[in-house]
């Protein structure tokens, strides 16, 4: 459950520094290095995403789902 969180925290806080990313680009134009600074950020954030979700696909603590929807792939017979 506690993965769940910090998966949802970190996304938000990819969210909220990409808004303020163009927040700052439409309001400095170009004056200021905030946008810089805040897509830094964001990168940086989703880079530490990826990483603990390796670690966690490697730990057993994330585990994927294989067909959350049900979904037949193409070509599969009904029976």
């Amino acid at each position: 459950m506690w993965v769940n969180v910090v998966i949802i925290g970190l996304l938000l806080f990819i969210v909220v520094n990409l808004a303020m990313g163009l927040v700052y680009m439409l309001r400095d134009r170009g004056r200021s290095d905030r946008t810089l600074k805040a897509l830094t950020r964001r990168i940086a954030i989703s880079v530490v995403l990826f990483l603990l979700l390796i670690l966690g696909m490697a730990t057993g603590i994330v585990t994927p789902h294989q067909n959350p929807l049900g979904l037949r792939p193409p070509g599969a017979e009904s029976g």
